[in-house]
């Protein structure tokens, strides 16, 4: 039951137009559904977009910020955003359009609200 939830919630994910990649990753870092459009070190990726999120909550505490419910990692042409899906998980996703961040950003975050309800 939960594995087809999770593959649920990385379809719903993957589907958002502009989105590239993305996982549904532990708080402690341990991918629990991804699909990858790359090779790429996957237990690090986890890890460090768990540790990458921690930091910016952490960070946004002591400045008294409200909540850091996501970060945003820009390059040229490409993006990641991770993003708090609840207290046990994160999203994590590679964006190839970075022009339409901002509606992925809408769309992962009604995904975020989904899986923090129902996990």
């Amino acid at each position: 039951m939960l594995k087809e939830k999770i593959s649920a919630f990385i379809e719903q994910i993957r589907s958002i137009d502009g989105v590239a990649a993305c996982a549904l990753v532990s708080r402690d870092g341990i991918i629990a559904g991804k699909q990858f459009d790359r090779d790429l070190n996957e237990p690090w990726f986890g890890a460090l977009s768990a540790t990458i999120l921690a930091s910016a909550e952490s960070i946004g505490s002591i400045i008294k910020m409200k909540s850091a419910g996501s970060v945003t990692i820009q390059s040229e042409g490409l993006s990641i955003i991770i993003m708090g899906a609840g207290e046990n998980f994160l999203i994590a996703a590679i964006i190839s359009d970075s022009t339409k961040q901002t509606t992925i950003n809408a769309k992962m975050l009604a995904v975020a609200q989904k899986i923090r309800e129902a996990m």
